[in-house]
């Protein structure tokens, strides 16, 4: 199983949810997804430090062993290549793909590797709240479901969205790039 393997590779980290919705052979993940995976300590050949990059707050939905569906925070959009290379091989052509990104100035699309990602700009919040904003899905629709199955709610409603981005090149994509400047207040005194 994807999920499994990834885990065994060490590429799934703060799992809040993993495991397979009310239909057999579809699973759901919600967590952290590795993009970079930090190097070796001295002397190891498999302990290693903490991630260089990680895809933050992500939830996937796995049929058949393929991303079905993708959703989650990009700290900047020079992560999505990154993405697109380490997990290709597992993405389905019909990949739903909605991804926030904090340094992108306006919604866009962006196709890579036969999928177009949907791309929104993400200043604060808990991006699974986002996307359920986003996708117009109301907790009443959520109540007395398992975790995995409201992965798949989520999932069944980005097949419907219409994203208000225009389709253009990850080069032109680049060009509505910002620094994003965080506030060094934030946190405990």
């Amino acid at each position: 199983m994807l999920l499994e393997n990834y885990q065994a590779k060490g590429l799934l980290t703060v799992t809040l949810v993993d495991g397979q919705t009310s239909t057999a052979g579809v699973y759901a993940y919600r967590g952290d997804l590795v993009l970079k995976e930090g190097g070796l300590r001295e002397g190891s050949t498999t302990d290693r430090r903490p991630p260089e990059a990680l895809f933050i707050h992500s939830a996937l939905i796995i049929e058949n062993d393929k991303i079905k569906f993708v959703n989650g925070l990009l700290p900047t959009l020079s992560l999505l290549p990154v993405f697109v290379e380490k997990y290709k091989a597992d993405i389905a052509e019909d990949c739903v793909a909605i991804i926030y990104v904090e340094n992108i100035s306006k919604a866009l699309q962006v196709e890579l590797e036969g999928v177009t990602y949907k791309l929104l700009p993400f200043k604060e919040g808990l991006v699974w709240n986002e996307i359920l904003e986003e996708l117009y899905i109301e907790k009443s629709e959520l109540k007395g479901q398992s975790a995995e199955d409201k992965v798949a709610i989520a999932y069944a409603a980005a097949k419907n969205y219409k994203s208000k981005g225009a389709v253009v090149s990850y080069a032109e994509a680049e060009t509505f790039t910002f620094v994003v400047v965080k506030d060094a207040s934030v946190g405990a005194i």
